[in-house]
């Protein structure tokens, strides 16, 4: 056998009993485990690219409002929690404007919650390139992740304007948003690839999916602070990846009083492990995906 660019692959040449004259490849599994072919993955990045545009552009085709649906459904949730959470319950926001507070928390969820919505069903919705050609399939659910950072990126200027609105003024915590952000990823990431797996193999998962990111919204400090939280179930309650991550982008962006960074690390910790647990689980079925879907 001879090994061509593509690492993760290796490719046999043979020859038709038909087409003495024309060999062809083919090509099999490599022995062995490896959860990231990095070198793959890298031969492969102008694809990668591709289906992340693609992401992005089916996104918005053929819609009236085009780019304000980045900003319409965590404004939508915005207004509907400050009534009921900020006007009536009177739930505390950690000083700031509640209405900020809510928005800043929701644009964090809503780039996850899309994410892992898309990713999920990614495997699916590709099921007629999956079954043609060879790619790295890990492609499929990460490329949602990446296109949803410009629905993030447009609802993050809204809400910069927000707070320079609202008389407050930013610092220089913004430039802990980047690091916040890599820690969304992976999470959403990691989640999403854990549930393309398995909704192709048991495909109750379209119906669990929206149930359990809405449990999970309501399980985050995405309307409320994690402060309310009694003290004896903080620990178990930082076990959630994005608990550390949204105190963490409120401190970055309203400047609240909270340390944000034992319950980031503890989020990184968190998201790593979601992240390499659905990579091992996701290539160990991989093989299986085209028969399956």
């Amino acid at each position: 056998p001879h090994k061509l660019d593509a690492p993760g692959l290796m490719y046999r040449n043979c020859c038709h009993s038909n087409m003495i004259d024309k060999p062809f490849l083919e090509i099999v599994p490599r022995k062995g485990f490896i959860a990231i072919d990095w070198k793959e993955l890298w031969n492969f990045r102008d694809l990668f690219m591709f289906l992340v545009w693609k992401d992005v552009i089916v996104r918005y085709k053929q819609t009236v409002l085009g780019v304000a649906w980045a900003v319409l459904q965590p404004l939508a949730a915005m207004m509907i929690f400050t009534l009921f959470f900020g006007r009536l319950a009177g739930i505390s926001s950690d000083g700031a404007p509640y209405w900020i507070f809510s928005y800043s928390g929701l644009i964090v969820w809503t780039f996850f919650s899309q994410s892992i919505n898309q990713s999920s069903n990614s495997m699916v919705t590709n099921e007629g390139l999956i079954t043609k050609v060879y790619f790295p399939r890990l492609f499929i659910p990460l490329s949602p992740v990446i296109a949803g950072f410009v629905d993030f990126g447009i609802a993050f200027l809204l809400l910069v304007v927000m707070i320079l609105v609202s008389g407050a003024s930013l610092s220089l915590n913004l430039l802990a948003v980047p690091i916040i952000l890599v820690v969304v990823a992976v999470t959403a990431a990691g989640a999403g690839i854990w549930l393309a797996g398995l909704n192709i193999k048991y495909r109750d998962f379209r119906y669990v999916i929206p149930f359990l990111t809405q449990l999970w919204m309501f399980g985050s400090p995405v309307v409320y602070p994690a402060s309310l939280v009694p003290e004896k179930w903080r620990y178990l309650y930082a076990l959630n990846p994005l608990t550390g991550v949204i105190e963490a982008f409120r401190w970055s962006v309203l400047g609240t009083d909270v340390n944000p960074w034992p319950g980031l690390f503890v989020s990184a910790i968190s998201s790593i492990i979601i992240f390499m647990t659905g990579i091992v689980y996701f290539k160990s079925t991989e093989r299986f995906f085209a028969d399956l879907i």
